[in-house]
C-alpha cells in the first residue's frame, strides 16, 4: 500500500530515513563549521554523522590534519560551539526534536592512515624491483624465461 502511494506522489526512495538524516546532518554541520572562526576547527572535517531512530541523539565522527594530537584541542573547540550547530540543525531541517551532539574521531580515517603508511613501507622495499618502462620500450627488462631447473 505504502509503495502504491509513494509511486503516485512521484517520491520513491532509495534509501532509508536515517540514511538521509545523517547525509543531511553531516552537510549542515560542516556548512556551519565553516562559518565558525575558530583557528583550531579550521583543519577540521565531518566524515558522516549517525543519528538513533528516535532522534535524540547524533554522534559527529570528524578527522583533522592534526591527526590524534590535535583530537583534544578540536574536542574542546566543537564542545564550545556545540550549541551554534544545534541551532544551525534547528533552522535549516524541518525535525521533530534537533539531537543532543556528540563528536568522537573517525576511526576509519585513522585506520587507513595507518594502512597507508605499512602499504608505503611495503612498496618502498618493492622499488627495488625493475618496472617497465611505458613511455620508453628500450628500457623494458627482456621478458621472464623460465629455466629447465625449475
Amino acid at each position: 500500500m505504502g509503495a502504491r502511494r509513494a509511486a503516485r506522489r512521484g517520491t520513491t526512495r532509495q534509501y532509508p530515513r536515517s540514511a538521509r538524516l545523517n547525509r543531511l546532518l553531516r552537510e549542515v554541520l560542516a556548512e556551519e563549521l565553516e562559518l565558525i572562526d575558530d583557528e583550531r576547527l579550521e583543519l577540521l572535517t565531518v566524515t558522516s554523522v549517525e543519528v538513533e531512530a528516535d532522534l535524540r541523539h547524533a554522534l559527529v565522527y570528524y578527522d583533522s590534519l592534526d591527526g590524534e594530537e590535535g583530537d583534544d584541542v578540536a574536542l574542546e573547540a566543537l564542545a564550545e560551539s556545540r550549541i551554534r550547530l544545534k541551532s544551525a540543525i534547528g533552522r535549516q531541517t524541518r525535525l521533530k526534536r534537533v539531537p543532543e551532539l556528540a563528536f568522537k574521531p573517525d576511526p576509519a580515517v585513522r585506520e587507513g592512515s595507518k594502512i597507508e603508511a605499512i602499504l608505503a613501507e611495503i612498496g618502498a622495499i618493492a622499488d627495488d624491483v625493475p618496472v617497465p618502462d611505458q613511455d620508453n620500450p628500450e628500457a623494458t627488462p627482456p621478458p621472464f624465461t623460465p629455466t629447465e631447473d625449475a
